[in-house]
């Protein structure tokens, strides 16, 4: 691990120093270390203050959604530090995944823990001690045995990650957090940044109490993951649902949540029999199971996981494009962490929920005895409302962590596909005057056999089969009974006792219904159009196997596999996705490809422009030797248009226009605003300026909310350096 070549860490500096604290940082050398060691040209949301406010020593709380960029937040001043950073962890293979990562980055990280003998664990204190790691992560537990380095001589940072489980209010409590309070006595003049994405208000002040930083400053981002499409399905048949939805997503990673580790087995050996990739993760497994099986999904040889809540927590994997929950969660902390392990990448996600009542009696269960069960019941009870829903889920989701959200989201089913209500008056008083005959002692299930009137042993030993509503509605479905009752229970007109065996009880409202004219607003089952929609995402999320994205991919797999590290830590799919539509020919382009730092270009760059260059038809190997652009110019003297010059040259027409762009920059005879108007290109002139100059061309195409196409951008920008500058 920390046997590393002074090759494999071979990158440019530009200028970067390290800091002590009390120096300042200009912005234009944090941007700096950004693309060297991360490849963005540019901060998300809060990143700069968070990391100027650690820069200056002031301790820090960080609540940022998954994906959102919280490690940033810590890692990039590790390499401003002259000392080292210390990085609580609660997984060891949370540790090994960001460790990774930041090796892959040329940044020189290690983790410290149980797994190692005492000559590993020593050589890592010795590299802590001659300052040749900028980043060590630990699991609380292991912290006892970094004792002789914990000091101010040492430790410049100590980032405390997933620090909602120091709080017995967060919903992944772990006692070994709530001992690290003592940091702050031991480093008082060392800043603590906290970070979590997922803390509500208690949550939040516990984390600060816990860890004695009562004047940290609290930055907390928007919990909108837009990319992520939630929805919500009536659990029946919800076996074979889930393999027609991975069906319909071919080489997509996924993962599978259970609320049991039989569930976990039974649906992976399911997918398996029907083609698909899968394995099981529990923690009835051994340590050697779950680390090989974890290390299988991170590296891409198994498509899907079928797992409990544990499976990911932490895995920066970018390329998980969809996550399916079997059964409800417990909370809306857990649903809200477990969703954002897909998408992380910013590309399209989705998020599945299979909900039946059978969960909720379930996690009651779990929850009864335990020493808060009050606050459990309450968070299961606000899960479950977001599960029953008929308005936007977006909504309900954001509006528990205290953001408000103007508008429907438009990418969830509820705002897809909007419920039609009908007067249900006289189906609700069927329900309650069912309930009051059986003196209110019966569960759903048998109220619905008594009004569909079905005649099995329990209706028969119990004589229902005699009272007045028995078998008044056979005219409707057992499924649609149960849809109808579930909506009495959420509107407070009949309430489940789980205490009396899950008996349904009348309540205050149950005598407006049935006496006093109240009237009762129900939605119809919806049907769901799954082949409609098979048709229609198969068209559209599949990609083609001879598409330059796929080619990408299989260079970056068998790169990954050569280097023994997950394809994502070669590039993500959004960086591919953009070298698709950009398609850099030279190592200036490539490097204004977000997610392209300086390491990244010098150990990987030749090779994928290679392919690009090979992808559009040139031979040539080296981009900085390629003529194909003179190719084009001569073609283009001859009077060809950019389409017949695309057509004859069998490259597509943004490739021309980068050959274009280039030659007029260079000084060839080309009459540019036959291509661009004098109006597109003072528009580019006024975004260069208001952007600050920015390297990436995809800081243009967001500028102009995508309405002007890249190859406008570049013929502009070439205009603009040669005759603006």
């Amino acid at each position: 691990m920390l046997k590393i070549s002074q090759k494999q860490y071979k990158y440019v500096i530009l200028g970067i120093k390290l800091y002590r604290m009390t120096d300042t940082v200009s912005e234009t050398q944090l941007l700096t270390s950004l693309k060297t060691y991360f490849g963005y040209d540019r901060f998300r949301d809060k990143q700069q203050h968070i990391i100027e406010n650690v820069l200056e020593g002031k301790d820090t709380l960080v609540i940022m959604p998954t994906g959102g960029g919280k490690s940033i937040c810590f890692q990039l001043p590790a390499t401003l530090f002259k000392g080292v950073t210390l990085v609580i962890s609660p997984l060891i293979a949370l540790m090994k995944d960001q460790v990774d990562g930041l090796n892959a980055n040329g940044i020189q990280a290690a983790f410290f823990n149980s797994s190692q003998d005492g000559a590993e664990q020593q050589a890592i204190v010795n590299a802590i001690i001659n300052a040749e790691l900028k980043l060590i992560y630990v699991a609380p537990e292991s912290l006892a045995g970094l004792e002789n380095i914990l000091n101010e001589t040492h430790i410049s940072c100590v980032a405390i990650d997933e620090a909602h489980c120091i709080s017995s209010w967060g919903h992944d409590f772990r006692p070994s957090y709530q001992q690290l309070g003592f940091l702050k006595k031991t480093l008082p003049n060392t800043p603590i940044i906290a970070l979590t994405a997922t803390a509500d208000k208690a949550t939040r002040q516990d984390i600060i109490e816990q860890l004695k930083i009562p004047s940290a400053k609290q930055f907390i981002s928007s919990f909108d993951r837009k990319n992520i499409e939630l929805e919500v399905r009536p659990a029946d048949g919800r076996a074979n649902q889930i393999i027609r939805f991975i069906k319909q997503r071919p080489n997509e990673s996924g993962i599978v949540y259970c609320l049991s580790r039989k569930n976990t087995e039974t649906i992976a050996q399911k997918l398996n029999q029907n083609g698909i990739n899968t394995d099981a993760y529990h923690a009835g497994l051994s340590f050697e199971d779950r680390t090989r099986i974890q290390e299988d999904f991170i590296f891409d040889k198994t498509q899907v996981v079928c797992a409990t809540v544990a499976f990911g927590m932490g895995i920066d994997k970018s390329n998980v494009r969809w996550v399916i929950h079997h059964n409800m969660p417990k909370n809306i902390e857990g649903y809200y962490q477990e969703i954002g392990r897909s998408g992380r990448d910013g590309l399209k996600a989705n998020a599945l929920l299979f909900h039946s009542y059978a969960d909720v009696i379930q996690l009651r269960k779990f929850a009864s005895g335990a020493s808060n069960e009050d606050v459990q019941i309450a968070k299961l009870e606000r899960m479950k409302q977001f599960s029953e829903a008929t308005t936007c889920r977006r909504k309900i989701l954001l509006s528990y962590f205290g953001e408000l959200l103007e508008n429907n989201c438009g990418n969830c089913d509820v705002c897809k596909n909007p419920p039609k209500f009908f007067d249900g008056t006289i189906i609700a008083q069927k329900i309650l005057s069912t309930i009051k005959r059986v003196k209110e002692q019966e569960a759903t299930g048998t109220i619905i056999d008594v009004l569909r009137g079905a005649r099995n042993a329990t209706i028969l030993e119990k004589a229902l089969d005699h009272i007045k509503t028995f078998g008044i509605g056979r005219d409707i479905s057992w499924k649609d009974w149960q849809h109808y009752t579930i909506q009495l229970i959420n509107q407070g007109i009949c309430e489940i006792a789980f205490h009396k065996n899950n008996a349904l009880q009348l309540t205050a409202f149950s005598n407006k219904v049935l006496f006093d004219g109240f009237k009762v607003f129900l939605t119809s089952p919806i049907e769901f159009k799954e082949q409609t929609k098979a048709v229609k995402e198969s068209k559209t999320r599949r990609t083609p196997s001879n598409s330059l994205f796929e080619r990408l991919r299989k260079l970056r797999y068998k790169i990954a596999l050569e280097e023994n590290i997950p394809a994502y830590l070669v590039f993500s799919d959004a960086t591919l996705k953009e070298m698709e539509q950009i398609r850099p020919m030279s190592a200036d382009e490539f490097l204004t490809i977000s997610g392209v730092g300086q390491r990244k270009l010098e150990v990987y760059g030749e090779e994928f422009i290679a392919e690009i260059l090979d992808f559009i038809g040139s031979k040539i190997k080296k981009p900085k030797k390629t003529n194909t652009h003179l190719v084009t110019y001569e073609l283009y003297k001859s009077g060809l248009s950019i389409e017949n010059i695309s057509e004859q040259r069998q490259l597509k027409t943004p490739t021309i226009y980068s050959h274009i762009a280039k030659l007029y920059a260079d000084g060839k005879a080309i009459n540019i605003y036959d291509f661009i108007t004098k109006n597109e290109v003072e528009a580019v002139h006024q975004a260069k300026i208001e952007l600050n100059n920015p390297t990436a061309l995809k800081d243009y195409f967001e500028y102009f909310n995508e309405q002007m196409d890249y190859s406008k951008i570049r013929l502009a920008l070439s205009v603009i350096e040669k005759e603006f500058l």
